[in-house]
C-alpha cells in the first residue's frame, strides 16, 4: 500500500545526499527527502495523518495507523538551540492530520546563527527500495514530496 508523504514545508525539495550531515546524507536514519525552507516564517506541517509520538522543538514524527512513522527534522544541528527560536504549536501525543500545523520557526534567523535550515523528511524503518516518486524543485507545504510502498 503507498503512503503519500507531504512537505512540512514550503521550499526547494533535495535529494538526502545534498543534506549537510551525513548521517541523513548516507540515511543511516532511513530514506526520504529534505525539503531546503525558504528563509521566512514558517509552519511546519504534519507530512502523514496519525498520531504525533514525538513533538521537540527542533524535531517530530508522525506515525500512520499502520504503524509507519516519518522523521521530520527542522535543520542541521539545530538541537544545539534548546527550543530557542521554535514555537510548538501542536501537542505530542495527539492525533494530526496531513497539513496540520506542529511547529513554528524561521529558517532564516536558523541560518543566521550559523546552522543549515535544510530539513530531512525520514521514512523511519523503511527500505530504500520501498521510497519513490521524490519531488524536486519548488514545494509548498502539502504538497506531495515522495511515495512510500
Amino acid at each position: 500500500m503507498y503512503i503519500y508523504i507531504s512537505s512540512p514545508l514550503t521550499g526547494t525539495a533535495i535529494g538526502l545526499a545534498e543534506v549537510p550531515d551525513p548521517v541523513f546524507a548516507s540515511r543511516m536514519v532511513g530514506p526520504g527527502a529534505a525539503v531546503d525552507p525558504a528563509r521566512k516564517l514558517q509552519t511546519a506541517v504534519a507530512p502523514i495523518a496519525g498520531r504525533l509520538v514525538k513533538l521537540k522543538p527542533h524535531a517530530f514524527v508522525v506515525q500512520s495507523d499502520d504503524g509507519r512513522g516519518i522523521l521530520v527534522h527542522l535543520g542541521i544541528d539545530t538541537v544545539n538551540l534548546e527550543g530557542e527560536g521554535f514555537e510548538l504549536v501542536a501537542v505530542e501525543g495527539e492525533r494530526v492530520r496531513a497539513g496540520q500545523p506542529v511547529v513554528t520557526w524561521n529558517p532564516a534567523d536558523v541560518e543566521a546563527g550559523g546552522l543549515s535550515p535544510v530539513s530531512p523528511v525520514i521514512a523511519l524503518d523503511a527500505d530504500t527500495a520501498a521510497i519513490d516518486a521524490i519531488a524536486g524543485g519548488t514545494v509548498v507545504a502539502g504538497d506531495e514530496l515522495f511515495h512510500w510502498r
